[in-house]
């Protein structure tokens, strides 16, 4: 895949249409990450601008000098909202007694945090590449919607709607969520889903995906998956394949699996197009990821050497695993 240049972006006019507003939540180890993200983004609609809005509780100043910086690149605007759980207070009884971390809150309460700002927020996690163009999104009416989700993989889909006793049998990915907010809020959606993370008797698995998908059952608006496509890398490592598998006409490409495109070691070729988008992205000088970094990802490269015939090297890093793991 072709990736422009800086000059290439900035060379076409703009499309005269309301800034499109999109939100993530990262913390300081995931903004190298969200760059890649919002590099993909603007390259593929160069057209469009945009507001990226990102929620933290904290944030070093280098990051927030690199997020302005996005500003004098691009046809964008950032906005880094800073979150003060004091600020939160009628949402304090459901943290005070939670085991959960506060990543979960955060993504909760985007809509709160940009009520003043904008009518309509696009939610994405910052493992997604953008592969084509967001026309349609842009332009699309949710104004009946409290939010427009995608369904996850069929067999999670399945397995989730049975475990957690879902009437309708629909179940979606938390990576990408478009918010209408003033619905959202109308509905008190973010309570409610606090409230059911923390009551309900079901394993909740995936946290504040289930609740979502608790409270938003049979309310929230299913879009075409090519929204939210997951590609999950340990599929392709597994069986020696490194090169990207087509996704026809996916729009978010979003590695939601163990293995992320920054992780240079797997020598994916999902790795080589993140470099690309962070090569235009004022986290251009940061380096992937070149050697597994966790016990998770020591053992899966220990299995990839040895499905790979090279016993060696499998056995190095699976003595580094079993070390990490002794040290912890």
């Amino acid at each position: 895949m072709n990736v422009p240049t800086q000059e290439e972006i900035k060379a076409h006019p703009g499309n005269g249409k309301p800034s499109f507003h999109i939100a993530f939540c990262v913390d300081n180890n995931y903004f190298r990450a969200m760059g890649g993200t919002i590099a993909s983004i603007v390259a593929n609609n160069p057209d469009q601008h945009f507001t990226f809005h990102v929620l933290a509780f904290e944030v070093s100043e280098d990051h927030q000098r690199r997020l302005k910086q996005l500003e004098a690149m691009y046809r964008v605007k950032t906005e880094l909202h800073l979150l003060d759980l004091n600020d939160f207070t009628q949402f304090s009884h459901f943290l005070g007694h939670s085991h959960y971390s506060l990543s979960i809150f955060t993504r909760l309460v985007i809509p709160t945090v940009l009520a003043e700002v904008t009518d309509r927020v696009l939610y994405l996690d910052a493992d997604i590449l953008c592969f084509n163009r967001l026309d349609a999104l842009v332009d699309m009416d949710i104004s009946q919607d409290i939010a427009v989700v995608v369904p996850d993989a069929p067999v999670t889909l399945q397995r989730r709607v049975a475990a957690l006793e879902l009437a309708h049998k629909e179940y979606f990915n938390g990576g990408v969520i478009f918010i209408n907010i003033p619905k959202w809020l109308a509905e008190d959606i973010t309570p409610k889903t606090l409230d059911a993370l923390l009551n309900s008797k079901t394993d909740m698995r995936f946290n504040d995906q289930d609740a979502l998908n608790i409270v938003l059952n049979g309310r929230a608006r299913y879009v075409s998956p090519k929204w939210n496509y997951l590609y999950d890398l340990i599929h392709d490592l597994n069986v020696n394949k490194f090169a990207l598998k087509p996704v026809g006409k996916a729009i978010f490409v979003h590695f939601a699996g163990a293995v992320k495109p920054w992780a240079a070691w797997s020598r994916h070729e999902a790795c080589t197009l993140f470099r690309r988008y962070l090569d235009i992205s004022p986290w251009a000088d940061m380096a992937l990821d070149q050697e597994p970094r966790n016990t998770k990802e020591l053992r899966m490269h220990s299995r990839f050497m040895y499905r790979q015939g090279r016993p060696l090297e499998s056995l190095k890093w699976y003595l580094r695993y079993l070390g990490k793991r002794a040290a912890k």
